[in-house]
């Protein structure tokens, strides 16, 4: 099973039923053919009532016959290229879950079915260079589609397609001028499921966003920035449901860059659109921090478990971090793929799409984008001012670290803010981005030597501990302490550098 996906490089062609298949030895570059193979192929293609995945331009299809029998998924991924992931036959109207993983986040509570069944005859020409290398495929396709939902007439083609294999794409021009020698042309159709369908292919799916201008509206900063988060959730959705490393952590990101972005310029737009955007966002947010917040505590304790002595690096110490930490990751995961799985999220990715594509704009979003952002991406640098007033203002070390938390939260905030108008205020923008999240990786260093210290003071508190144990967790304790002081002296000059950086109106 491949659920990785290999990339498919491919150009089609139309050609008459009654055309002559050039000779493919005048092609530059081709040495020798091998003996043609032909092949009977059936394959049933799925799709949503709505034809979503063909406005997205995914195809997913039920192959039989030739040497690729089974499931295909194809994805877009650049002029002439698709990312095709493989899945084993298995049953006829079940969708292996490998693939509905990968569309899910397209498909969002549709029920696949098949749309279109394509009867191919298929005789295929492998193509050769002087060295014996494979340089592509040449197929020459005689189709016959039935269209299943919704019903319509049947159609008949013929189609040529050439797929590279270790060749470059120097083959396709060489090619071209061989092909359509004949009369044929390039194919006026995306795929073979599009043409089946004809006049019910829909249009392709395509963002509501414009290009951040200076003298531009302030609200296309917003649909820009928050179409990028969109982007990150649709890339991260099925890593995160299929376990890939990282997933989860971008896909929060997202959620947090999107919810930073409503919170600054909420001003611009409708409040209740707003407020109910964010509440979700958080909802998501905080779903997904539970299982990352304990993969990275599990790392950062693991290395500092390898820093003890040598007796104490193993045995009920490290078991019991191993096993409360890897239980809440667990845990926490089990809650982010249940959270993937229900309407609120679904709900959650439609609101953000309509929210970018009809943004609910007051009258101030129309302004020009550069001062209206100056103003508000400087507003939550002021913020993060105030919040060092409270650091130098609390007493005790508690009450410190909350302040802490508080200015890394704002400098996260304003990381955010001024990333999301690098378009329009350039370098200034950029070095505001680089030294708030300076600041905000310092003092997130920081909180994690605060969480790390309450889990082994609950852990050391654990009854009936083997002699020793304790002293194994008082260690890890200082060390966290000492790197918490360190931390704490670092953000005092990371944050002397930020303080007073604005944007120029």
């Amino acid at each position: 099973m491949d659920t990785t996906g290999k990339l498919e490089t491919e150009q089609k062609y139309d050609a008459e039923a009654s055309t002559t298949l050039p000779d493919l030895l005048q092609i530059e570059g081709v040495d020798h053919i091998g003996e043609p193979v032909t092949d009977q192929l059936e394959a049933v293609y799925f799709d949503t009532r709505t034809l979503t995945l063909a406005a997205r331009r995914l195809t997913l299809r039920r192959r039989t016959g030739g040497t690729d029998e089974g499931w295909h998924l194809k994805l877009p991924a650049g002029t002439d290229q698709r990312k095709e992931i493989h899945a084993p036959l298995g049953q006829p109207d079940t969708v292996p879950d490998e693939l509905k993983d990968h569309l899910l986040v397209f498909t969002r509570g549709e029920e696949l079915r098949p749309v279109v069944r394509l009867s191919t005859q298929r005789t295929t020409h492998r193509l050769y260079g002087p060295g014996g290398e494979h340089l592509a495929d040449m197929a020459d396709d005689l189709v016959h589609a039935e269209v299943l939902h919704p019903p319509g007439p049947a159609r008949d083609w013929r189609e040529w397609e050439i797929e590279l294999v270790h060749g470059n794409e120097r083959l396709f021009d060489a090619a071209a001028t061989a092909l359509t020698s004949t009369g044929a042309g390039h194919s006026a159709y995306a795929s073979k499921v599009a043409r089946a369908l004809g006049d019910a292919w829909p249009a392709e799916f395509s963002p509501g966003t414009k290009k951040p201008r200076k003298k531009g509206p302030a609200a296309d900063v917003v649909t820009a920035y928050l179409g990028a988060q969109i982007e990150e959730f649709i890339a991260h959705d099925p890593g995160v449901r299929l376990g890939t490393p990282d997933a989860v952590h971008q896909m929060r990101s997202g959620a947090r860059r999107a919810r930073s972005a409503l919170a600054t310029y909420r001003k611009l737009f409708d409040e209740s659109a707003v407020r109910d955007l964010q509440a979700e966002l958080k909802w998501l947010g905080q779903i997904l921090g539970k299982a990352r917040d304990a993969e990275v505590m599990l790392a950062r304790l693991r290395l500092r478990i390898q820093e003890l002595p040598e007796e104490q690096r193993s045995g009920p110490c490290q078991d019991l971090v191993e096993q409360e930490l890897v239980e809440a990751h667990n845990a926490g995961y089990r809650n982010v793929l249940k959270a993937l799985g229900t309407t609120r999220y679904y709900r959650l990715l439609g609101a953000l799409e309509d929210f970018r594509d009809h943004p609910p704009a007051s009258p101030g979003a129309f302004r020009p984008a550069r001062k209206v952002t100056a103003k508000l991406v400087d507003k939550a640098a002021k913020r993060v001012d105030r919040s060092w007033k409270d650091v130098k203002r609390s007493a005790g070390r508690a009450s410190r670290d909350e302040a802490l938390h508080e200015v890394r939260k704002d400098a996260k905030r304003l990381r955010h803010a001024a990333e999301s108008v690098t378009e329009i205020h350039g370098k200034r923008a950029r070095k505001l981005t680089k030294a708030a999240g300076r600041l905000q990786k310092v003092l997130g260093d920081h909180q994690d030597s605060v969480m790390a210290i309450a889990l082994l003071r609950r852990l050391a508190a654990t009854p009936d501990l083997p002699a020793g144990t304790d002293l194994a967790f008082h260690r890890l304790e200082v060390e966290e302490k000492r790197l918490a002081r360190k931390s704490d002296k670092k953000a005092r000059k990371v944050g002397k550098k930020l303080h007073g950086m604005r944007l120029p109106r």
